[in-house]
């Protein structure tokens, strides 16, 4: 029982990861919610694409993705000039976050491999995740009209060209990525 209270205190600290996604109604995305549509989502591009995918994979990546956050906190994108610093210090961060995590439930290896092979992008399914983990943040933006890019003054050219190689990893999300950005483009403001 203190095995699983204390995962459950991971996955509690996990939520109160905010994320710089600012939305219009003055919430914060969380990891939890990130994770969970990142999940929902890469299932139902997977299935209406008719991508043949271990599915199972698929929905383990976009769960754990960002599970070491919950030590090492969410890091801005490149388009968030703001936060410089923090970039810097994300790949240390994170490796000392997945330790942390490995040492304190050295009996879940099957979430440290998931971890690792989402790092590495070692299989299709990793990089379909990757690459959707890469635009769900601008689906969202464009859903809430460019709130949050307006909030901290990103340009859309510099997202496109932040995103664009990293995103070039699914050819699917890829697809969608191409079909958004004449979206972007007729918001006001951006």
């Amino acid at each position: 029982m203190n095995k699983l209270l204390k995962f459950i205190e991971l996955t509690r600290k996990f939520r109160e990861v905010e994320r710089k996604i600012k939305f219009k109604d003055g919430t914060d995305e969380n990891d939890a919610e990130h994770s969970f549509q990142l999940a929902i989502t890469a299932w139902y591009i997977a299935i209406a694409n008719e991508m043949k995918f271990d599915m199972e994979k698929v929905l383990k990546y976009a769960l754990a993705h960002d599970l070491v956050e919950a030590y090492a906190g969410d890091t801005p994108s490149d388009v968030h000039r703001k936060f410089e610093g923090e970039r810097q210090t994300k790949h240390d961060r994170e490796q000392e976050a997945a330790e942390r995590i490995r040492k304190e439930f050295p009996e879940f290896d099957e979430l440290h491999g998931i971890i690792e092979g989402y790092e590495k992008r070692e299989d299709q399914e990793s990089k379909f995740v990757y690459a959707l983990d890469k635009i769900m943040p601008i689906l969202n933006i464009y859903l809430d009209e460019g709130h949050s890019w307006k909030f901290y003054d990103v340009k859309i050219d510099d997202v496109i060209r932040y995103k664009q190689d990293k995103i070039a990893e699914s050819p699917v999300v890829k697809k969608y990525f191409d079909l958004i950005i004449p979206l972007l483009r007729s918001l006001p403001e951006l």
